[in-house]
């Protein structure tokens, strides 16, 4: 991550987190530190990656282009330096006590939160507990390639509970979850790091954030 970019260091249950705050062009914080700006994404790294994935970045990008705030928290585990996370409850404790202190540190927004692959697992099992607007999913893991036994994921994007987006590779291995009435999924060229076409990635997103944030 750019020197640049102003970092946060978090306390959680599982240890520190980091999010690495991107602002839009013009923004400061107020009196009580915390940014105001009409949304703001917070989104966290898949399992062995980080925070500087393509997709991140083209999300961020675009994000920021339009006038929101970004937050590319990594998790407890990558930030001491290990490349195994924990199981997921232990990350959506993590993921919930960063967004409690984004939203009492930082910004002053309402949030949509996500991530790509484990990170947008965690968002969704935590979107109602964090109040999120809506979750944004990238490269979601829905099955297991060559695992049919292995217990499918889609009972997570379903139970989110609020509006989801999900940008799928059209040859990902782990399959494309279908749509739904809360739910819109975008294939983009690309496999399961969507590095193929980070444009087509950010075009989704930018065309769906001003359904789940209205001051846009």
């Amino acid at each position: 991550m750019s020197p640049d970019v102003p970092s946060l260091d978090i306390d959680t249950p599982q240890g520190p987190a980091r999010a690495h705050l991107h602002l839009p062009a013009g923004a400061a914080p107020g009196a009580d530190g915390r940014v105001r700006v009409p949304g703001a994404l917070v989104l966290g790294h898949g399992a062995g990656g980080g925070v500087d994935a393509p997709d991140l970045r083209a999300v961020t990008a675009a994000a920021t282009a339009l006038g929101l705030a970004v937050a590319l928290v990594e998790q407890p585990y990558r930030v001491a330096g290990k490349r195994v996370g924990p199981r997921g409850p232990a990350l959506d404790e993590a993921w919930a006590a960063v967004v409690a202190d984004l939203r009492a540190r930082a910004l002053d927004a309402p949030l949509v939160t996500g991530g790509r692959s484990a990170g947008a697992r965690t968002a969704c099992r935590t979107a109602l507990a964090t109040g999120a607007a809506g979750v944004l999913c990238l490269a979601f893991p829905t099955q297991p390639p060559g695992r049919p036994d292995a217990p499918s994921r889609l009972p997570e994007l379903d139970a989110a509970g609020v509006p989801v987006l999900v940008v799928q590779g059209t040859t990902d291995p782990y399959g494309t979850p279908p749509t739904s009435p809360t739910r819109t999924v975008v294939p983009v060229p690309g496999d399961h790091s969507l590095k193929k076409a980070p444009p087509a990635v950010a075009a989704a997103v930018t065309a769906w954030l001003p359904t789940v944030l209205p001051g846009l």
